[in-house]
């Protein structure tokens, strides 16, 4: 039974973060570790954390060094991971309870190192558990396959649903952006070869943040999508161009589901 390493950061999510927690040790494959990376919460996060500790082994919280965002906080939980896979999710989205144990038989049969699948959307003031989630038509559907050329005009990858083989590629870190660490991260696998495959099975579900929030802002996006292309991918400003486009229309898309 392949040990999955869940790679969760949290900031001032005391609202959404027991949720969360409970879908990662309700899932029916059992063999993982959440390990949590608190960014120096002020909301009690981390007492809450510690009680979920308490209870099951399996939850590995620490608390951050000194406030560094989400792809910080992320690197620092996978620094610790000891699994085969390595799995992400935020404190504020959950998973469904047979994701795990699907996602690993599918990444088997494939023979994929990156894999990612469908998600489903719910409000921001969603209060319900994974174990109770009703199937909606508020889905994200994941393509079949990506390439590297592909991700360079549009992310396909939920980052709550994306899972990749450290057996085979080894330990990989997010770098060290305020924003789309997760996206340059996909790119930077599959810049080497190895390409995505898509679960068309929903198997997680979103959290959209509240209209006018700097995370539902889409203009915010798009400093951190150009410096993206031209200094960690090297594009040109033609392709830039042409990937900035691509992700806006994603980006547009997503929001009107």
């Amino acid at each position: 039974m392949p040990l999955v390493s869940v790679v969760m950061p949290v900031y001032n999510s005391a609202a959404t973060l027991g949720a969360a927690v409970r879908s990662v040790l309700t899932q029916t494959h059992a063999d993982l570790e959440l390990l949590v990376t608190d960014d120096r919460s002020t909301d009690g996060s981390m007492d809450l954390l510690r009680e979920f500790a308490e209870r099951d082994e399996r939850v590995l919280p620490e608390t951050a060094p000194e406030q560094g965002g989400a792809g910080r906080a992320r690197n620092l939980a996978i620094q610790r991971a000891r699994g085969d896979y390595i799995a992400f999710l935020d404190s504020d989205d959950m998973w469904l309870p047979e994701k795990t144990e699907k996602q690993l038989a599918f990444a088997a049969e494939g023979d994929a190192p990156l894999t990612f699948t469908s998600y489903f959307k719910m409000d921001a003031d969603h209060a319900g558990e994974s174990v109770d989630w009703v199937p909606t038509d508020r889905v994200i559907r994941a393509r079949e396959h990506v390439d590297y050329r592909a991700m360079l005009v549009r992310d396909y990858i939920g980052a709550l649903t994306a899972m990749y083989d450290r057996t085979v590629l080894g330990t990989r870190l997010m770098p060290e952006m305020r924003k789309r660490q997760d996206y340059a991260l996909w790119l930077s696998i599959m810049r080497n070869g190895a390409d995505a495959r898509g679960l068309a099975e929903p198997l997680a579900v979103y959290r959209a943040h509240q209209a006018g929030s700097l995370s539902s802002n889409k203009l915010s996006l798009v400093q951190y999508n150009w410096a993206l292309y031209r200094r960690h991918e090297h594009l040109s400003v033609v392709r830039s161009t042409r990937a900035l486009a691509g992700a806006a229309w994603q980006s547009l898309r997503n929001s009107r589901i």
